[in-house]
């Protein structure tokens, strides 16, 4: 059975991707290091890397 969220995502925290800029939400996964979070996808962390 599949979940229903009950609340309101645009309330969510939200904040761009560092590397395609990209605006990524908050996600229950990320919300012991929301601050650290840097990157929307392994494909831009890897990306980032390769620029450099």
């Amino acid at each position: 059975m599949a979940r229903i969220f009950k609340g309101n995502k645009a309330a969510l925290p939200s904040k761009r991707c560092a590397a395609c800029g990209h605006p990524m939400s908050w996600r229950k996964k990320w919300r012991n290091h929301w601050d650290a979070v840097q990157y929307c996808s392994e494909r831009c962390r890897r990306q980032k890397d390769m620029a450099q």
